[in-house]
């Protein structure tokens, strides 16, 4: 018998097992989404010689307004050139300023003269320069030379990408993401191509769903497929994933206390079992173990998931524990799910003993006093067998194990599964637009 614990100490207990896995080297396409390895430091200066902002006139601001020759064309790309005073230069926006001029004037100041009778470009200043610098990106004033630019377990997006194209870092040290294996038990399952179901027969939606959310967090993903309610079999799909290499191995029923869950009896003979019972609704059969004595790709042993049947214990307790834990081997600082606070749209039953995690839709709340606050609609029915209450949650409301009902309207946590970009936003909420 396993003592039950919390979902913190699980969650804490699985932390304190998980190291970041080692840094590997990813050219600059295939390094989004990962963390950095070490610390990119810029090697020259950005912009690397003082560049124009407009297309107008590199000038010599002491210079003043007036009429003046067009010396020669300073053009992106191209070398600089020397400007004398009394004269100015055609730029354009991110060309270097020629040495000599201190200031640049941008086209909409100037009026373009008749070419002299040696066919000389002119033109007019009729709205001089401020100063010098003026439309002047100074050299080093966006990025200077030895800046940290992108600082070690940073993540990866793409604006960080634009950022190592910058530095000219074509390459990157990350950290390695970590290697899934998944695995379904029980003799029920058959696979989702199998167009007619046999008695007691169910298809295996876990296996796929599991796979996806591991791919979605950004991990290789090896599919062990079935395995049938028999200790050999099992055995022999642990042995598979350990030979295949993974640092990570979920698997999805057979961790309950039924005669043929044998998921944990053999978890209890290869290795340590943290923990195999956790109070939480759904998902209480949760499973985590280390398989110390056999290495993963990783060289540190073999972390597995005992996961609920239940296709919903299965992904709740995927989002609350086995992301985290990705997410710890893949460097995030802080990977657990982020919290934000929602107003019930209906009254809610609770649980009196255990907490229950319920899935929930948030969108903004349009009118009233709580205008601009999250809301959170229920799903419907909350049972762990019915995945049709996954479907448009993206979040978990975190209720307590309380007798009694949820009045609509009361603020409670929820722990965000999806990106809230594709939460569905009213369009008549108003453009604020700030008053000074």
């Amino acid at each position: 018998m396993y003592r039950m614990v919390s979902i913190a100490e699980a969650q804490k207990t699985v932390l304190n097992a998980i190291e970041p896995l080692p840094s590997i080297s990813l050219g600059l396409s295939d390094a989004v989404g990962h963390i950095l390895g070490e610390d990119v430091i810029a090697r020259e200066p950005l912009p690397p010689f003082p560049a124009s902002i407009k297309d107008g006139y590199a000038v010599v601001s002491a210079d003043g307004p007036g009429d003046y020759d067009v010396a020669f064309e300073a053009l992106a790309g191209t070398a600089a050139g020397q400007l004398k005073a009394g004269s100015v230069a055609y730029i354009t926006t991110g060309a270097p300023l020629p040495d000599g001029a201190d200031a640049v004037v941008q086209v909409e100041n100037t009026e373009k003269l008749p070419a002299g009778p040696d066919g000389q470009q002119r033109v007019r200043i009729v709205k001089p320069a401020k100063g010098p610098g003026d439309d002047v990106r100074a050299l080093g004033s966006d990025i200077a030379a030895g800046e940290v630019v992108l600082a070690k377990d940073s993540l990866v997006g793409a604006a960080e990408i634009g950022l190592l194209a910058t530095v000219g870092a074509a390459t990157v040290q990350v950290r390695r993401k970590a290697r899934v294996a998944v695995l379904s038990t029980g003799d029920e399952l058959v696979e989702p191509d199998q167009e007619t179901l046999g008695p007691g027969q169910i298809r295996d939606a876990n296996r796929f769903m599991l796979a996806a959310a591991a791919r979605s967090a950004g991990c290789d993903v090896t599919d062990l497929g079935i395995a049938r309610d028999d200790p050999a079999e099992v055995e022999a799909k642990f042995g598979e994933a350990i030979a295949q290499g993974v640092d990570v191995l979920l698997t999805s029923g057979g961790v309950s206390v039924g005669d043929r869950d044998f998921i944990k009896p053999i978890l209890e003979r290869q290795g340590t079992v943290h923990f195999g019972k956790v109070c939480m609704k759904p998902g209480k059969p949760l499973t985590f173990a280390t398989l110390d004595g056999a290495a993963g790709s990783s060289g540190r042993g073999l972390v597995v998931f005992g996961l609920p049947g239940n296709p919903v214990s299965s992904i709740v307790t995927f989002n609350l524990v086995v992301l985290p834990a990705l997410r710890a081997m893949a460097g995030w600082a802080e990977p657990r799910l982020r919290r934000v606070h929602a107003r019930t749209q209906s009254a809610i039953k609770l649980d009196p003993e255990r907490p229950e995690y319920h899935r929930a839709s948030l969108s903004w709340h349009r009118t009233g006093e709580s205008a601009g606050e999250l809301a959170a609609a229920s799903t419907g029915g909350q049972i762990s067998s019915r995945l049709l209450s996954m479907r448009s949650a993206n979040a978990l409301l975190e209720l307590p194990a309380v007798q009694g009902v949820l009045p609509a309207g009361s603020l409670v946590s929820a722990l965000l599964i999806d990106d809230l970009s594709a939460m569905p936003v009213p369009e008549d909420i108003p453009l604020v637009v700030p008053s000074w």
